[in-house]
Parts: C-alpha cells; structure tokens; sequence
C-alpha cells in the first residue's frame, strides 16, 4: 500500500480508501460480512474509512462502528452530512441548525467522540457558505471533527468557499469528494484545477464508474450486477452515453491486457495516477470484491498505457455527463436561466 498526504493536513492516508455506501440494505451485507471487508482493509494497509449518515439511513454509520470498534485510534474516518435524512424539511442542508444535530447523530451510530474528516455531501444552494463553515468551525473547535471537506462540489462553489472562509477568519474546506475514473473525466478540466490550487486533497468515488470499469461488463454478455438491478437506465446499451462507455470499456479491455493488468487495476491507476488526487475510494460489496481491488494497491501504470487511456477517452470529457452530481442548477432548472 501506498501513502499521501491528505492535502496540508499533514495526516497520512493510504491511496485506496475504504469507501463504506454498500454497508448493509444498499449493498446487502451483513454485521459479519462488513467486519471481515474492514478486517481485511485495514491488514491490507488501508487506514482511511469514509462512511456518510445518508448512507442507509445510518446504518452504513453503525456498522461501521461496530466493526471498528477497539482500533479507532489507528483509523482515519470519515463521514458526511447535508443529504435528507427523513422527511423532515430541515432535517438536511448545511445549515448550522442541522449539522450540530447530525454531527451528534453519526457520533452516536459510529460509537467515537470524534470523526477525522466531516464532509458536505453536497454543496447547499439554500444556505450561505458563512452559515455552513461558522458551524464547522465551531464544532472543530469544540473537538468533534479534526478536518473538514466539500463533497460533489461545482469548482466554483470550491473556490467561493474558499473566500468566505478566509474573509470571514473561518477554518476552510482541506478536502473535495469529487466523482472521477476513467469514463467520467470532467473534474479534469474544472475542479483537479481548483483543488491543486488552493492545496485540497482529492478523495476520488466511484474510480470504477458504478461498475462499468469492474471487468464484469463487457459486450455480448448479460448486465447483472447490483447496481444495474438498481439502476437499470444506467445500463441500457440502448442509451447513447450507455453504448459510447461500453465501447470504450471494449476498448480500455485490451489497453489492459496488453499491459499485463485486470481491468480494475487499470482503473484504480489511472485515478491515483493524477498528481491531484489523494486516494481513490473504493465500495467492495463482498470480501472478493475487496481482494481484486486490493490487486491494484501498487499499480503504476506506464505513460503508454496513460496515452492510449487518452486516446480513447481524452482529457476532461465526461462519457455520461448527465450523470453529475456537481451540474450548476441553472442547467438542470430552466426558469432558473430565464427571467
């Protein structure tokens, strides 16, 4: 396993991270079978665990605890908050009224005093950034988070929290949690930009592009996994963007085969291989899972095996870039682009 900084943090995290989402109902996993994946994670060398209260509901958060419950000094763990936790309106948000109270809630579940990295989920349109980041500061200085991060935000949304904090004498964001692998490059061209300029560390989800990126989806054959169960419009060949990823996907499988590597360690490779980027997270479902991501923990890949990367998929194209989570909302809304 390898090892970087987490931006200027100067606390050391390993370059795979476990990524904890498929924790119970979502992943369909036990109590027993998460503990054997964070078991085999940590002797593995990974030391950073990034869970969210969204997440089942919480249970992602308990399980979590359970599972690392006598070795919480030697983990470096991560949560999240901001997504809706209920039905409640205000029970989400970045608001300081919801964090305090959400903060204590994921404390609870996960059975620690504090968390090493507390993160946005996603960026909140309705509440100022001066809202969000006095509460973060507070709740740091009060001990219960050491760090804290964005999550899935627009580049200039990052830098706009960048100001506030710094006209406003406030502790600053030192992470984004941006989505990015080999099919979905975009952060390429606005964010990774950001992020080296203001010294961020890059906790990279979804390096596998939800499966596509796996080995198990390839031409000809039937699309089963547990995502495309879920989310089956994301898997329709039918679909343009679904038929242009398969086609890269044919394409990047002889890139890897050429290079003597299985397709997941192409792609974890090539995500750790951006100067920007921190550590790749990675959600094994199943210890299996775990193990062939495991495989790629010392990948490097070549510079011809980055150019012909390049060739297929270029530099900041997003193959189904309907699919963002950090689309500005006047794209998405358009009485938002009309007066």
């Amino acid at each position: 396993m390898q090892y970087r900084t987490l931006g200027r943090t100067g606390v050391q995290v390993s370059t795979l991270a476990l990524g904890a989402m498929n924790f119970g109902k979502i992943g369909r996993t036990t109590q027993d079978e998460v503990t054997t994946i964070v078991d085999a994670a940590l002797e593995a060398g990974i030391n950073l665990i990034d869970t969210a209260d969204a997440y089942g509901g919480g249970e992602s958060e308990e399980m979590v605890g359970k599972a690392i419950a006598g070795r919480r000094e030697d983990i470096v763990l991560a949560t999240k908050a901001s997504l809706p936790m209920g039905d409640e309106r205000n029970h989400q948000g970045g608001s300081r009224r919801w964090l305090v109270t959400a903060l204590d809630d994921s404390l609870r579940r996960l059975g620690v005093d504090h968390v090493d990295l507390y993160q946005i989920h996603r960026w909140d349109p309705r509440t100022s950034d001066e809202e969000t980041l006095s509460a973060l500061t507070d709740l740091q200085r009060a001990g219960k988070i050491r760090y804290f991060g964005s999550s899935t935000f627009p580049a200039y949304r990052i830098v706009q929290a960048q100001w506030a904090a710094r006209a406003n004498h406030l502790s600053r964001y030192v992470t984004e949690q941006p989505s990015y692998s080999i099919l979905q490059r975009g952060i390429e061209a606005h964010v990774l930009p950001v992020t080296e300029e203001y010294g961020l560390g890059v906790l990279a989800w979804s390096p596998l592009a939800s499966g596509w990126l796996s080995g198990a989806i390839r031409e000809g054959q039937e699309i089963t996994s547990n995502r495309s169960a879920s989310m089956p419009q994301r898997f329709d060949t039918t679909v343009p963007a679904n038929r242009a990823r398969l086609d890269a996907v044919e394409r990047l499988a002889k890139v890897a085969d050429e290079a003597g590597l299985t397709m997941i360690q192409l792609a974890l490779g090539f995500v750790t291989a951006h100067p920007g980027v921190t550590s790749a997270l990675i959600g094994p479902r199943t210890l299996d899972h775990l193990h062939s991501q495991l495989a790629a923990a010392d990948t490097v890949l070549s510079a011809d095996v980055l150019d012909a990367i390049d060739a297929i998929v270029a530099p900041g194209i997003d193959l189904a870039a309907h699919e963002k989570n950090d689309t500005p909302p006047a794209l998405l809304d358009r009485s938002l682009r009309r007066r």
